[in-house]
């Protein structure tokens, strides 16, 4: 008995000093001497789990349980190993009967929080972590734990107090200032989150995720040359760290920094084609003509961060209601460009036979377009505050038929919700231009420009087909104002192109084709935004580089909306970006009478501007290849007589097309929304819908 308990002395400290191996030895030949002995099952057991022999481990564990049901530990140690394993409920189960036999065992409760966390079961994790603090007020990983849960739930302050507390409990934990950096970017107190991410990476020199969470603020910042140089240092420490590599890429756009562009956009097809956690959906609009590769990065994205969420019961069958009760989701019911072309949408709505709810958790900016939208819906709820959990369960209280998400995978958006599940009917619209990639959104809203049937293969959703996608609100604000080309620094007599589109949209090929263009018709400039000083400079480079004068590119400062539709009157042409085309802007364009010429591409983005025109009338603005495209720049630039009949021919058709049609668009929409009900109430499977043109 004395040389057996020296045996299990010797192997346990062999454990405890990491020689598992050689412990695993000496208790195999234990086992075979006595099969039924606890600790070398147990601790075999434990071994085999951190040798990474997860099947071997818990059965050790299993058969030490079934020998000694009432030891904590051994217990407790299968529910990590499950846990470790991915089997949540599983690990779960255990932790409980841990708890059942010890009810202060603390790292039960600890572990069970885990366990719930990955299930997104945050209400009782929470429960779990603060009766884990109850047992140990100085559980430092369970106040880190708490914090990032109530993250989750939007409950930013009581996360900053748990992480305050950590930090009172050990100065030193980087990780401590790095959770409450993320508690303070997602309140907007960025210089507070820059100063916690800085003093993590002050505490932990090579801390790449600090450094990558801090370029992430100062890209929101617009401080995109400190971002790049954050980023940069994050992926010379760690470039495995996920959708870096697409992020680097999206900040050097801002920055119209195309240096190595054609090789790290290779690389970053190449690793979506691996499906590599390296890029979230939106940059790849701009960067990559391919709706299949659209398709794929947005899966990637889903299946990382918004995977299907049970942890509501499933949605139940509504009975019809004699309304269709519409909900709109986004953070954006502001001074926005998503509000300036749904704003008079939701005004437009047919009450007769809809409700209709905007579900808000954006800022309450209280601009007049947040005013007006307050009036616009049934019921305007703000629900900043609110976790989306608490924001899915308001929308089935209140028996939402069809949430619209107008966010997509855009900035503040909350793709949980609709993970959860917040209605029978999910839709993605207007807010981010391409497929979610989520089994959970059920419609598209397009039209056959935008998704011919040969493309549909690489949309997830089924396709709402309408006449025409886009909606603007005809009510939209353009300043009296008329601006004069000495304003900006032109003279009278020059040809003025333009191209008010998101700097990051300008690839190196279209900017090629701009310089071509400019180069064979004198006296002519092109007008970009001013987006940012480096920008500016590097595009003036290239310019030149190129063999064109960089005083031909002329740069306009940002302006309130009305006067910046105005302004658009001293352009004769504005120029579009492939593969990311103009949409507000091009419609912005267009509603003032500048005619707009896009190449066509394959992706919903590349697309835009071409339904537009088709909406317009001037299917002749449309072309297929760079050298048409330049070839009928220059024609029209070149040819006053023929630009002429188009701009008469635009300015015609803008009080009969469609795109400025608000009342046309609402029902349009409308009888997309009734289909999908009535294929809902009628338990038929999903379909693309097709809403044929009418003139109401």
């Amino acid at each position: 008995m004395l040389n057996i308990q020296k045996t299990l002395q010797h192997a346990l400290m062999l454990c405890q000093t990491g020689h598992f191996l050689e412990a695993k030895v000496i208790y195999l030949k234990l086992i075979k001497t006595i099969p039924n002995n606890f600790e070398a099952l147990t601790n075999l057991g434990t071994i085999e789990l951190q040798l990474g022999n997860s099947e071997a481990g818990v059965k050790l564990l299993k058969k030490s349980i079934s020998i000694n049901p009432n030891q904590p530990s051994a217990i407790s140690n299968l529910g990590n190993s499950l846990l470790e394993a991915g089997f949540y409920k599983d690990a779960i189960s255990y932790y409980d009967k841990t708890i059942l036999i010890n009810s202060n065992f603390v790292s039960a409760y600890f572990n069970k929080g885990k366990a719930l966390t990955k299930l997104n079961d945050f209400d009782n994790a929470i429960t779990c972590y603060n009766k884990a603090i109850e047992i140990n007020p100085n559980y430092l990983m369970a106040h880190i734990n708490l914090g990032f849960v109530l993250n989750e739930l939007k409950r930013y302050d009581e996360a900053i107090c748990h992480y305050n507390f950590a930090i009172e409990l050990e100065p030193n934990f980087s990780e401590a200032y790095f959770s409450r950096g993320v508690s303070l970017d997602k309140q907007n107190y960025y210089d507070d989150a820059l100063a916690s991410y800085d003093r993590a990476i002050q505490l932990k020199p090579e801390y790449a995720e600090a450094y990558n969470n801090r370029a992430i603020i100062l890209q929101e910042l617009k401080r995109f040359d400190d971002a790049l140089e954050s980023y940069d240092r994050a992926m010379q420490l760690r470039p495995e760290i996920d959708y870096l590599l697409g992020n680097i890429i999206h900040t050097k756009m801002y920055l119209c920094d195309w240096h190595k562009f054609n090789a790290l956009v290779s690389q970053l097809t190449e690793k979506i084609i691996n499906r590599e956690i390296v890029t979230t959906p939106f940059p790849t609009l701009a960067l990559i003509d391919n709706p299949e590769l659209q398709q794929i990065a947005a899966e990637i994205y889903i299946n990382d961060k918004h995977p299907v969420n049970n942890v509501l019961p499933r949605i139940g069958k509504y009975p019809k209601h004699q309304k269709i009760r519409i909900g709109y989701f986004s953070a954006d019911f502001r001074n926005h460009p998503v509000s300036y072309l749904t704003a008079e949408l939701f005004e437009s709505h047919n009450r007769d036979q809809f409700e209709i709810i905007a579900f808000s958790f954006g800022l309450n900016t209280q601009d007049p377009m947040r005013q007006r939208l307050e009036k616009g819906f049934d019921q305007f709820i703000d629900l900043k505050e609110k976790s989306d959990t608490q924001i899915v369960s308001l929308a089935r209280e209140m028996e939402i038929d069809i949430a619209v998400d107008l966010g997509g995978f855009t900035q503040d958006c909350r793709v949980n919700i609709f993970a959860m599940r917040a209605a029978p009917i999910q839709i993605s619209y207007i807010g981010y231009l391409g497929t979610m990639g989520a089994k959970y959104i059920d419609y598209l809203v397009a039209d056959p420009f935008l998704i011919p049937k040969d493309k549909r293969k690489y949309y997830s959703e089924k396709i709402a087909y309408l006449p025409s996608y886009q909606v603007n609100d005809i009510q939209r604000e353009v300043s009296e104002k008329v601006f004069t080309r000495e304003e900006v620094g032109l003279p009278e007599s020059v040809f003025v192109f333009c191209c008010f589109n998101n700097i990051y949209k300008i690839t190196p090929a279209t900017f090629d084709s701009w310089m071509r263009i400019l180069s064979e018709v004198d006296d002519s400039v092109l007008l970009l935004l001013d987006a940012n000083e480096t920008a500016t400079t590097n595009l003036k480079k290239e310019a030149v580089s190129r063999g064109v004068d960089a005083s031909r590119l002329v740069f306009c400062k940002h302006l309130p909306s009305p006067e910046y539709i105005a302004r658009y009157r001293i352009s004769d042409l504005f120029l579009d970006t492939l593969p990311y085309n103009a949409g507000t802007t091009a419609s912005d364009a267009l509603r003032v009478g500048v005619p707009v010429i896009t190449q066509v591409g394959e992706s919903f983005v590349s697309r835009m501007a071409t339904s537009l025109l088709n909406a317009v009338g001037l299917p002749e603005l449309i072309t297929t290849t760079p050298a048409a495209y330049e070839a009928l720049a220059i024609e029209l630039a070149t040819n006053p007589e023929q630009l002429e009949k188009i701009k008469t021919k635009l300015v015609g058709n803008l009080s009969t097309s469609p795109l400025y049609n608000t009342k046309l668009f609402a029902s349009h929409i409308e009888m997309a929304y009734q289909e999908m009900y009535m294929r809902y109430q009628d338990e038929l499977e999903l379909d693309h819908i097709y809403v044929l043109q009418s003139n109401n």
